[in-house]
């Protein structure tokens, strides 16, 4: 019965993406849709008040540099609201003022699209949360206008403004798919959620008596609008520290199910629209099938490993026959657990419905190798940014091989694009490998661990990972919230997030103002399956070079010692 769910939860996210894959390529390309002429009015007041040329066309820098100063003042905005929330309204529950290093960390988290949590969700005011919820949309929205400017650019696609030498408009970008994407799918979602159950109040926490005839708090808040674009921005962060496994923020099976597909609803959409934009639906379903494949492999390995259990409590001689349920909601079970641990992890989102500090190694390691990857399907909008980044890369190699100039989509790969892209390639493992060896041997780094062994070292290289991916899931058993934790991860966000799409977006711009190539005999294919079998070898191998030794003293060492 639990393959069964798996496999209709995941058909019905294919799917759907079609559908979600169709708008997303109308706001890129400036299409019209059914909707416009209310979205374009909508759109005009923001740009009125805004003072924002819409018509403008911008250059991969200038692109760049609007992305990094919205970004960046927000980022302090957020920052100072944390730190004086006492201070500000909507706070019935009179929660405190945030240290400097845990509201860096947060602020850092939250403008990246990780929502890495080193606080306790219910211990912050109202206003604090309708703000991180402002900035689920903000974060998303700039990894999609950043993924729409690097598909314009790699295809030769015109903008909004029908300009075909630029990027397109930063501000635009970001404006539509809030607009016509995250902010209708959001209400929808959120008005959903909340008739299974989901809190949407105001209201203080409530302090009821239990069947024992004890007193226990009962928080509150504006659940549902969080929960929405927390799922559907690739966001994760949570209203209360349990996250999804918290019957307020995923009461049954119902909503489960909406919060997985949720989860990557939007980063499968890409795909399809990706076909649309090349105008070669034989490009998206190549990438289509790895990706795919991918995904369904992390959730088989993680179900398997899960469904069979700690082998100690065999050796003890005890029966478990249910599985691997510690750290488990029982109303999900290993199936639904499973399925969400892969999935939140292959999306980067960072959602949890279970502790994936209490996963077996091998499903802690599934985890860790789709935040590796970043290319299961990845990331809104920036996931699919290294899936072609990778394709790129393949190209460039099979060039290589035999020895003739690459060519992607009909533009020539040279130098230049390949040192960009080789820069998106090396930064994960270097943002996240680097701290990992610093904490590995100073005392506040590994002196936070709750598990001195093999799984000590698991929980920091997933601690650094879910940075360096923008995940923001956490294996947890780390005491993070010290200043060595909260001041290094957030380095690791900022540098994870903007590094590569800074790269990338270089690439893309060099890629604009090439003259597309016809395509001749020689011309290696990229929308046949040997393409795709050989994107899939290299994604794997450059995955497995890179972390392979830290997953060796990880989780691998883990497993074998059981």
């Amino acid at each position: 019965m639990e393959i069964v769910q798996i496999i209709i939860t995941v058909l019905l996210l294919f799917l759907l993406a079609i559908p979600f894959g169709n708008l997303i390529y109308k706001i890129i390309s400036g299409k019209k849709w059914i909707a416009d002429p209310v979205f374009d009015r909508v759109d005009g007041v923001v740009y009125k008040i805004s003072g924002i040329k819409s018509d403008e066309d911008m250059s991969w820098k200038k692109y760049m540099v609007s992305l990094l100063l919205m970004n960046g003042i927000m980022c302090v905005l957020l920052l100072l609201v944390l730190m004086f929330q006492s201070y500000l309204p909507l706070n019935p529950n009179h929660s405190g003022n945030m240290s400097l290093h845990l509201a860096f960390n947060t602020a850092a988290s939250f403008i990246t699209n990780t929502n890495l949590q080193d606080y306790s969700g219910e211990g912050i005011s109202y206003f604090a949360q309708l703000f991180l919820t402002a900035f689920m949309f903000i974060a998303p929205a700039t990894g999609l206008a950043a993924s729409a400017a690097f598909l314009r650019g790699i295809t030769a696609t015109s903008n909004v403004t029908g300009e075909k030498n630029g990027l397109g408009n930063f501000y635009t970008d970001i404006v539509r798919f809030t607009t016509r994407l995250l902010l209708p799918l959001s209400i929808f979602t959120s008005i959903v959620i909340s008739a299974l159950g989901v809190p949407q109040t105001f209201a203080s926490n409530q302090v009821i008596t239990t069947i024992e005839g004890t007193k226990q708090i009962v928080a509150l808040g504006p659940v549902a609008s969080l929960e929405a674009i927390k799922n559907l921005g690739s966001n994760g962060g949570g209203f209360f520290a349990a996250n999804s496994a918290h019957p307020f923020e995923n009461p049954n099976a119902i909503s489960n199910l909406i919060t997985i597909i949720s989860l990557g609803l939007i980063s499968t959409a890409f795909v399809y629209a990706f076909g649309k934009l090349t105008k070669n639906k034989n490009q998206a379903r190549v990438l289509f099938t790895v990706l795919a494949a991918m995904l369904i492999i992390s959730i088989g390995v993680t179900y398997m490993a899960e469904l069979g259990g700690n082998h100690a409590f065999a050796s003890a001689g005890l029966v478990n026959q249910s599985g691997n349920m510690e750290g488990k909601e029982a109303r999900f079970g290993v199936g639904e657990s499973s399925l969400f641990a892969a999935a939140t992890t292959a999306y980067q989102v960072g959602a949890v419905n279970s502790s994936h500090d209490s996963l077996t190694p091998i499903g802690g390691m599934m985890a860790m190798w789709n935040m590796i990857l970043q290319t299961v399907f990845g990331g809104k909008g920036t996931g699919f940014m290294y899936v072609l980044m990778y394709a790129i890369f393949t190209v460039f190699i099979c060039g290589l091989m035999v020895g003739r100039t690459p060519e992607y989509l009909g533009k020539k790969i040279e130098g230049k694009e390949i040192k960009m892209v080789a820069i998106g390639i090396l930064a994960h493992p270097l943002f996240a490998l680097v701290p990992l060896g610093v904490a590995a041997i100073v005392s506040s780094g590994y002196g936070s661990m709750s598990n001195p062994s093999y799984h000590g070292l698991s929980q920091m290289i997933y601690q650094y990972l879910s940075s360096s991916a923008n995940n923001g899931s956490g294996f947890e058993g780390i005491a993070d919230n010290t200043p060595f934790w909260n001041i290094s991860t957030g380095v690791v966000m900022l540098l994870g997030r903007y590094v590569p799409v800074a790269a990338l977006l270089c690439a893309a711009g060099s890629l604009a103002q090439k003259k597309t190539i016809p395509e001749t005999t020689a011309t290696l294919r990229t929308d046949k399956p040997m393409f795709g079998f050989t994107l899939l070898f290299i994604i794997i191998v450059i995955g497995a070079l890179s972390f392979f030794p830290a997953l060796v003293l990880g989780p691998i060492a883990e497993q074998l010692s059981l």
